[in-house]
């Protein structure tokens, strides 16, 4: 979950709004005239025109034929960019696209990122539904999701009731196990070769399943999502497959 920052007190409103552009653009799925951008963005024209163009200039936003925008090449660059400072193995986005492709699925990788649980790569299957705190870069809540329970099982115990105890074990349905002690008895099930289920303890109505990927230097996490109360036998054969392709290409 992200948290809420408040307004520094130096904020620079074309860089926030530069941003804000690059959000509204990137949300559509076709191409926007700097007049809609102006609308959704609540700007006047004048500094849409300007902002637009800077984009444009940096490769941001590229101009089509038309005179409409959609993202450039350089929202693309950053984002492997993003990729490359979690460490993310070369393999591991065509082992997730694979995973997708096979069970109409979302497929997620995760990791411990400076003491963080985070989401670093996804492919998205039309079987499961889109969850906006499951995005790229996001921290994630350990005690709700497969991927934290499937990363929690790789610390040993002390170092998992001190991380709960600064983090928090937030509601967020009424499945949510919110007592490290009911936590602790569902992750002594999780042993090394096992998949990790989770229903609707995130999410109402979407259950995951999630496997441990033990690298030479660290772990990862594999997951798929889907819109059910139970994760299908295949959709788990599949994720824990998936989880035996990583660690072996290590």
């Amino acid at each position: 979950m992200r948290e809420p920052v408040p307004e520094p007190s130096d904020l620079v409103r074309s860089v926030s709004r530069a941003f804000r552009i690059l959000e509204e653009v990137g949300a559509e799925p076709g191409p926007l005239t700097v007049k809609a951008i102006a609308r959704r963005c609540s700007l006047n024209l004048s500094t849409t025109y300007h902002l637009v163009r800077t984009l444009t200039y940096e490769g941001y936003l590229v101009r089509d034929q038309d005179g409409r925008y959609d993202l450039g090449s350089s929202v693309a660059r950053r984002f492997h960019d993003l990729q490359a400072s979690f460490g993310q193995p070369p393999e591991a986005h065509e082992v997730l696209r694979h995973l997708s492709a096979t069970t109409g699925r979302t497929a997620y990788l995760g990791r411990f990122v400076a003491g963080r649980v985070l989401i670093t790569d996804l492919v998205e299957g039309p079987e499961s539904p889109y969850l906006e705190d499951l995005e790229v870069g996001l921290n994630v809540a350990a005690h709700a999701t497969a991927i934290g329970k499937v990363l929690l099982t790789s610390l040993p115990r002390a170092r998992r009731a001190a991380y709960l105890a600064e983090q928090g074990m937030r509601r967020f349905t009424a499945r949510t196990l919110v007592d490290l002690d009911d936590l602790e008895t569902e992750l002594a099930g999780a042993r090394a070769g096992r998949a990790v289920l989770e229903h609707g303890q995130f999410r109402d109505g979407v259950s995951c399943v999630g496997a441990l990927v033990c690298r030479r230097t660290d772990s990862w996490a594999v997951v798929a999502s889907t819109r059910a109360e139970e994760v299908p036998p295949e959709v788990v054969w599949h994720t824990m497959r998936a989880a035996e392709d990583l660690t072996a290409a290590s």
